[in-house]
């Protein structure tokens, strides 16, 4: 970083008021909470508006504004799928999700494979899960934070800053429980958005307008949809961009467990919705500063290095503490949400199935216990990400092998009620110890290469490791006796749960029905492909 753009008072005072202020308001909001109720699902009084925002800013981690921009600067306009189809995702569960999960008062999203099929399933996923969040959202948010700090200020190490930003995540998060991060992120989704319209509006002036962004660019990065052989992210690609959409929107504790805290079906459904409608602008707010900066800084060393640059050399005095806290802010979003759910799985999944007698009081101590444990042991793995060569590498290729069988275990449980608790684990074990395998042998230490095999792209992969796990779930199922219709009834899919409420509630006007607005986003999301063709 040069000279001229070190930080001024102004940005430190800016970045400074906002961490008291956000740990002023976890310490409050952590003194009314009684139990693990109020501490994992705040008491199910969330209502749509903090849903949406909660979601779009728990997202918006180290994946996005460090990831998104750093991909984009790499690849261009392409990166954008990865945005647009949360939208998509978020529809389907509003409409076909929601009324299941909500329907059986889950706790958490591993919870539901024990109400569908049986315990082994559970804790097969919530072991996972709690690793994943570790390990990748906990981690990956610490590590993007890392380096944008390490920036702005020079001679801090990467594993200090890390270690401190997990500090003050984990105090506020500690105390506050999930309402104290739902209003937080609220805020934060915010400054987040206004912090990355300035970077684009700013940005843009430097290049010399929309016209000019484009001028020199290589014509692949101009280009929403690639070819087949594409090495980034090929067309067909796309549906296994959505598989990776599906687990991390609609299956993992992290999201979902601001729609299990909704005080009604049609907050989870609309909340949903909002987020989804949240992840449209990032075209702008994310995509296209990436592309502002291949003009004004080519030549990075690294692709993490985009967000940085654009807002340490770009912006001005004032600016840039606005930046910084929108960055801090994101950090902050992704690693309260992320600690706060590996409390609850581990709370709610194995502590109380295991010590039912345990009190309500007890277990919210105990969250909070873990809360600590998951900080520490995020902030130590935090700085071995920089061995994967770009975070948003570290994410997708990570997730593209582990999660399909998750994500068709699911589905198959929701969707086909002749699934079998037999042919759910075995398909989870399967799926899990395969894609494992082909992790280690073709990304970790190329092995596979080794052997002259084919390179298969990883969305390829989540494509065929999905297919994988449904059919083991088919087959098995099929194999054994039926279970009874009694037993999978409330947490399988009704038709009447596409309906527009509950029955006997009083008729609202068109515009507040679930369907009309699922379809209202999804002509935004097609209209918005369609404009960056």
């Amino acid at each position: 970083m040069t000279a001229g753009a070190e930080l001024a008072a102004v940005d430190v005072a800016i970045v400074a008021a906002y961490f008291i202020a956000v740990l002023a308001h976890g310490l409050w909001v952590g003194r009314g909470e009684r139990d693990a109720l109020d501490y994992f699902l705040a008491g199910r009084t969330l209502p749509w508006a903090l849903i949406g925002f909660s979601l779009y800013a728990s997202n918006m981690s180290g994946a996005s504004f460090v990831g998104l921009m750093g991909a984009s600067y790499a690849h261009g306009m392409v990166v954008f799928n990865y945005e647009w189809t949360a939208a998509l995702v978020l529809i389907f569960f509003a409409l076909f999700m929601a009324p299941v999960f909500l329907r059986t008062g889950l706790y958490t999203v591993p919870e539901y494979l024990e109400r569908r099929f049986d315990a082994r399933s559970r804790y097969a996923y919530a072991l996972f899960t709690v690793l994943t969040i570790m390990f990748i959202d906990t981690a990956g948010a610490l590590y993007a934070g890392g380096i944008v700090i390490t920036t702005a200020v020079p001679g801090l190490e990467l594993w200090q800053a890390s270690a401190a930003l997990a500090l003050f995540a984990g105090v506020y998060t500690i105390f506050g429980g999930l309402k104290a991060v739902v209003v937080t992120d609220t805020v934060q989704a915010v400054i987040m958005m206004a912090g990355a319209a300035a970077i684009c509006v700013i940005g843009l002036d430097a290049v010399g307008g929309w016209d000019r962004l484009f001028e020199g660019l290589d014509e692949t990065k101009t280009r929403l949809i690639m070819p087949a052989d594409d090495g980034f992210l090929p067309w067909p690609g796309i549906g296994g961009v959505v598989i990776l959409g599906f687990y991390y929107w609609t299956l993992n504790q992290y999201f979902v467990q601001r729609m299990l805290a909704a005080r009604s079906l049609a907050d989870a459904r609309r909340g949903a919705l909002f987020g989804g409608l949240l992840k449209l602008p990032n075209v702008f707010l994310m995509i296209i500063p990436g592309m502002i900066a291949i003009q004004l800084f080519p030549g990075l060393d690294s692709p993490d290095r985009v967000f940085p640059a654009l807002a340490f050399e770009l912006l001005p005095a004032g600016f840039r503490g606005l930046i910084l806290t929108a960055l801090v802010a994101a950090i902050m979003s992704s690693l309260d949400s992320a600690l706060n759910a590996a409390a609850s799985l581990v709370t709610m999944d194995f502590v109380r199935p295991l010590r039912p007698r345990t009190s309500p009081r007890t277990l919210l101590v105990i969250g909070r216990v873990v809360t600590a444990v998951a900080m520490v042991v995020a902030a130590a793995y935090a700085p071995l990400i920089r061995d994967f060569g770009s975070l948003f590498q570290y994410f997708q290729s990570t997730l593209a092998y582990l999660v399909p069988p998750i994500v068709a275990v699911y589905f198959v449980g929701i969707f086909w009620r002749r699934a079998t608790a037999t042919g759910a684990f075995s398909a989870l074990v399967s799926g899990l110890a395969l894609g494992l395998t082909l992790f280690i042998l073709k990304e970790v230490t190329g092995v596979w290469s080794a052997l002259g095999l084919p390179d298969v792209h990883f969305t390829y992969m989540a494509l065929s490791l999905c297919a994988f796990a449904a059919l083991v779930t088919a087959a098995v199922s099929l194999a054994g006796p039926a279970p009874p219709a009694a037993a999978v009834a409330e947490a399988t899919f009704r038709r009447s749960d596409l309906g527009a409420g509950a029955p006997g509630a009083e008729p609202r006007p068109w515009y507040l029905d679930h369907r009309w607005q699922a379809a209202g986003l999804g002509l935004v999301m097609t209209g918005t492909i369609a404009a960056f063709w």
